[in-house]
């Protein structure tokens, strides 16, 4: 089990070296774990993309 705060970490350093393409890299290693039948990192790949998906959504919130 990796925990919450080792997602997150991967998740800003993919989007810090790859940008806008940080999902489809994240989406791409998750396949390359599926084709290996690696289904403990297919998991781990897919918590990282979920988690730079959730960090590129729009914060709604109060205008200041």
């Amino acid at each position: 089990m990796i925990f919450d705060i080792y997602i997150w970490r991967a998740a800003n350093l993919l989007l810090k070296e790859h940008g806008v393409d940080a999902e489809i890299i994240a989406s791409e290693r998750a396949d390359r774990m599926l084709d290996r039948g690696d289904f403990d990192e297919l998991i781990v790949w897919k918590r990282i993309r979920r988690a730079i998906v959730e960090l590129n959504a729009p914060h709604e919130g109060k205008p200041h």
